[in-house]
């Protein structure tokens, strides 16, 4: 697909020029309380027709954010890359909407969890992949804060079984012979032992993310940590959430060290509170969505979001998006936030309305 350009006069965004904002800088200051901006403004899509190929896709991403001038970036890879580390097949020229369908998954059996080991993300393709066009959109993009989209294992471990990762979803190609709860529940031993394997290849991942380039890493500043749609109510409970996924969660999060973790909670019902005290240092959530709370909820650390993610369509009414906007800072929080959308825009979006989002601070 082509990106969406268009010329942002104004606001110099190279990091040569004169007075220049350090908008990397700025971001770390806000997550870490010492900002005197109100809010940075993001969004993200997919670039479906993109994703395969890592310069065009560290392309895409550049030339998305330097169009619309975002003030930070999640870098929005394609959505199975996680699962095709392991050895799960999909068709990358017959895509169901943003993701390509499932042409075969690893996990066709309870019995097939023992195939799933740790890898090494610098030798297994989907990752190296991801390494390197992390680092080419870190060589683009000096003055921007870059994190790289992260599915939690018990994520992965859905997706690997071709099982969908949010309430009510089919996953196109998919046909699982087994639910959520009967892999689970089979066998918890082998289910563990693959959230083990995959927690540690993770934590690996992260640590290739965030190592500076000179050390043959990407040298970002964090990773956007998604639990997808596993902690809705209309997925897993509490106590099966605690048991399969929180450990490693864990895991992936305290190998972000010293750098910054964003955590996202997808759909409705998707319990923010139930992040509070993780090591992250701020927490995205759809707060349009039925039982998730308003933007100013005390979640104990800086908030994400302020627009309806499907605002974005082309099509849509936008000014809706402007009515959003005016709510969302008229009754801002108290601190420092990360204004963006529910969660990815579609693709492709509205240009009156991502200048709109733009054009708020």
């Amino acid at each position: 697909m082509a990106v969406q350009t268009e010329a942002v006069p104004g606001r110099p965004t190279d990091p040569d020029t004169p007075d220049a904002p350090d908008r990397r800088a700025e971001f770390t200051a806000l997550l870490r309380g010492g900002s005197t901006r109100p809010f940075l403004t993001s969004a993200w899509q997919h670039f479906v027709g993109e994703e395969y190929d890592p310069v065009r896709f560290a392309r895409a991403t550049v030339d998305f954010t330097h169009a619309w001038d975002w003030d930070w970036v999640k870098i929005n890879p394609r959505a199975v890359y996680y699962s095709e580390a392991w050895g799960s097949v999909y068709d990358p020229d017959d895509y169901a909407g943003v993701v390509p369908r499932l042409v075969s998954p690893v996990v066709t059996t309870v019995g097939d969890l023992a195939k799933i080991r740790p890898l090494d993300p610098t030798t297994n393709p989907a990752l190296a992949e991801h390494i390197a066009s992390a680092r080419l959109i870190r060589q683009q993009l000096p003055d921007r804060a870059l994190l790289q989209t992260v599915f939690s294992p018990l994520s992965v471990l859905l997706q690997l079984a071709g099982l969908p990762l949010y309430p009510g979803d089919v996953v196109a190609g998919g046909n699982p012979p087994f639910t959520h709860d009967d892999l689970l529940r089979s066998d918890p031993e082998g289910v563990h032992a693959a959230l083990a394997a995959i927690a540690q290849t993770l934590a690996d991942y992260v640590a290739h993310l965030l190592a500076p380039v000179e050390a043959g890493g990407a040298g970002l500043d964090g990773i956007f940590y998604a639990v997808t749609g596993t902690a809705s109510s209309g997925h897993l409970d509490r106590a099966t959430f605690d048991g399969f996924s929180r450990p490693y969660d864990r895991q992936v999060l305290d190998a972000v060290a010293g750098g910054l973790a964003v955590l996202h909670t997808c759909r409705a019902d998707s319990h923010p509170e139930w992040f509070a005290e993780e090591r992250i240092d701020a927490l995205h959530w759809d707060q349009f969505l039925r039982g998730t709370p308003a933007l100013d909820a005390d979640v104990g650390v800086t908030v994400v979001g302020g627009v309806n993610n499907e605002l974005f369509a082309v099509g849509a009414d936008r000014t809706a998006v402007a009515a959003q906007l005016t709510a969302t800072l008229l009754a801002a929080p108290d601190r420092p936030f990360l204004l963006a959308p529910s969660c990815t825009i579609p693709t492709p979006a509205d240009p009156d309305s991502l200048r709109l989002l733009r054009d708020a601070r």
